[in-house]
């Protein structure tokens, strides 16, 4: 979502923040802009087009050379608070005026805005904009009193919501401000220079030391030297750590969408997420995992997305294997409902980036409630969500770009049936036998993963039917249901094709109304125990004038037909099918998206990373 870049450096740090900004951009944005201190005032760039159309902006004002801009912030953003138009984007200033104080950029939500506006207005102060930001901005201005740190302290305590912000100064040219409550911040330190940053990834070509504020920080940057406050204003010192730079990962190479290339890393990004796994041991989730998940009698998966899909996939796995009973939550809505605490749950938070504010509140949640048994997967090490659990494990996807997530979610998949086969092992439910079988089956599947990547062609040739149609069902059963609903949700998300997914069986419960010959049905089938259970759902549709499209192992025995077509995937799996089954379902919706002229890696009003509400 909204991605923050700042700067306080002795030389000219406007290519920089433009830099951090692209690295920014597969993260989901609609606006961007950039303020810089220059001859002796504050001057800014803003466009609602790529942060590439921001940098004619940034000529149009001669400061692309201009070494003077040694102090900025950059944004890109996200629509919460009024539409995607200029005035709305950020930097924001205060005073609205020839000659502003402050610039502000911010990721989050505030709460209170209304009354804070309401207050600000009868201080005289004018709105430019329809966002709750710039309600921080003149906040800030009408506290200051020559202090910038002072002004952001008394201003944030004043703030309902969550935030990321920084702050820049007109008569304090060499100083930045930084504070956050619910958002990520980071703190690049350099030498003779400073950065302030939402992701560190923004900050790979300045440095690679990386401090990262915990809630309530605010960070003041100088020339030489920074320091933090807590939320008790109390000083205190954030670990530095060195934060590895992602290399060649942004590179399309032979690929024309990174979607498309991310959905051919799958076998790569699964070899590198088993690369240290050599048996099944506690440990893989870290020191302290074995009294943990010896002691544990239920499990509770807390995920948003394609991550909860992933999770309700790793329900029948846990359950199947482990016999411990399972829970599988959507973070929005746990967080605010009452629920049943158990402390000896072990809670599961399943997050691509780590820092998706829902998973994150969940887990406060949780933690509050007295279920301190943590675990997060992600595939981000320096996440808040890897900081802020007991456990983890992390996913080698590499960076993923493209805002529908493939790799990751197949990593997740991955790393979750590593949790189920750990947990029957504590439980004395895995044997030796048991586990070098599943163990083998791992190592191979990713030569099973190229294999379904081979049927491309033939997805291409179903894309092309689909494409015109405007409404698609797919069906699945068992622990293929959760791979059918993720089919529907990619489908969605970079085609605009509105596609919803059903457990086969409910079909006679009230979808099959909607079946038609206008309404094609994709169905994945197979070679399980409910293969023919399936069957019979599949003739329902044929009996209705239902086109099926069948996802179907090798082995299933279903023939094509006028009204069946079918494409065959290897031999039946196992319990690691829906990972397989998951690669079609990213190919048609890829194809379909492609067919369509969609923005394929941007889809329109979504964000790769969810950091609010």
């Amino acid at each position: 979502m909204c991605g923050i870049v700042g700067a306080v450096a002795q030389r000219n740090i406007l290519p920089n923040l433009v830099d951090g900004l692209k690295r920014l951009e597969y993260r989901g944005y609609d606006s961007c802009g950039v303020a810089v201190y220059h001859d002796r005032q504050l001057v800014r760039a803003r466009s609602v087009d790529r942060v590439a159309k921001l940098e004619d902006e940034i000529s149009k004002l001669a400061l692309s050379g201009a070494l003077s801009a040694y102090t900025g912030i950059a944004h890109t953003r996200w629509a919460t608070h009024g539409k995607p138009v200029t005035a709305n984007a950020h930097p924001h200033f205060s005073p609205n005026a020839d000659s502003p104080r402050i610039a502000l950029s911010h990721n989050g939500i505030i709460e209170n805005h209304e009354e804070l506006r309401a207050d600000l207005q009868a201080r005289g102060y004018i709105f430019a904009s329809q966002t709750d930001s710039e309600v921080i901005a003149h906040l800030i201005d009408h506290l200051y009193n020559g202090d910038l740190f002072e002004a952001v302290k008394e201003a944030v305590a004043q703030l309902r919501g969550s935030y990321a912000i920084a702050v820049l100064c007109r008569d304090e040219p060499h100083r930045l401000v930084g504070a956050r409550d619910g958002m990520p911040l980071v703190v690049g330190v350099g030498e003779g220079e400073n950065f302030l940053a939402s992701d560190a990834i923004a900050l790979t070509s300045l440095t690679d030391q990386i401090a990262y504020l915990e809630n309530g920080d605010v960070v003041d940057l100088q020339l030489h030297r920074y320091w933090v406050v807590d939320a008790g204003g109390r000083r205190v010192e954030r670990q530095v750590h060195t934060v590895a730079a992602h290399s060649g990962a942004a590179d399309l190479g032979l690929y024309r969408y990174y979607m498309q290339k991310e959905i051919f890393e799958q076998p790569r990004a699964v070899s590198d997420t088993l690369q240290d796994v050599t048996a099944i041991m506690p440990e893989l989730f870290g020191d302290g995992a074995w009294r943990v998940l010896n002691s544990v009698d239920s499990v509770l998966l807390l995920a948003c997305g394609g991550s909860f899909h992933a999770a309700l996939t790793a329900k029948y796995w846990i359950e199947s294997l482990a016999q411990i009973p399972v829970n599988v939550e959507i973070a929005s809505e746990y967080r605010y409902r009452d629920s049943v605490p158990n402390p000896k749950t072990l809670v599961v938070a399943v997050s691509q980036s780590g820092e998706t504010a829902d998973v994150l509140g969940a887990l406060h949640i949780a933690k509050e409630r007295g279920m301190q048994n943590t675990l997060a997967i992600c595939n981000v090490p320096t996440s808040a969500l890897a900081r802020e659990c007991a456990l983890t494990f992390f996913t080698r996807a590499g960076i993923e770009i493209g805002v529908a997530s493939t790799k990751a979610f197949t990593t997740q998949l991955v790393a979750l049936f590593l949790l189920a086969l750990t947990l029957a092992q504590a439980r004395g439910r895995l044997s030796e036998q048991e586990e070098q079988e599943h163990l083998r089956a791992l190592r191979h599947l990713p030569d099973a993963m190229t294999k379904v990547l081979a049927l491309e062609p033939q997805i291409i040739a179903w894309a092309e039917q689909l494409t015109r149609r405007q409404n698609i069902l797919f069906l699945g059963r068992g622990m293929h249901y959760p791979i059918a609903m993720e089919g529907a949700l990619k489908m969605k998300e970079i085609s605009y094709i509105h596609a919803e997914a059903y457990a086969a069986g409910e079909l006679k419960h009230g979808p099959l109304a909607l079946v038609s010959n206008e309404m094609p049905v994709v169905a994945i089938a197979p070679n399980d125990r409910l293969l023919e259970k399936l069957k019979s759902n599949m003739h329902e549709v044929s009996a209705r004038s239902g086109k099926l499209f069948v996802f179907a192992d090798s082995d299933c025995g279903i023939a094509p037909s006028a009204d069946v077509e079918v494409i065959r995937l290897t031999e039946y799996y196992g319990v690691l099918s829906p990972i397989l089954h998951t690669i079609p379902m990213q190919l048609l919706a890829f194809h379909a998206a492609l067919a369509r002229g969609t923005d394929i890696d941007k889809p329109r009003n979504l964000a790769k990373s969810v950091t609010v509400e």
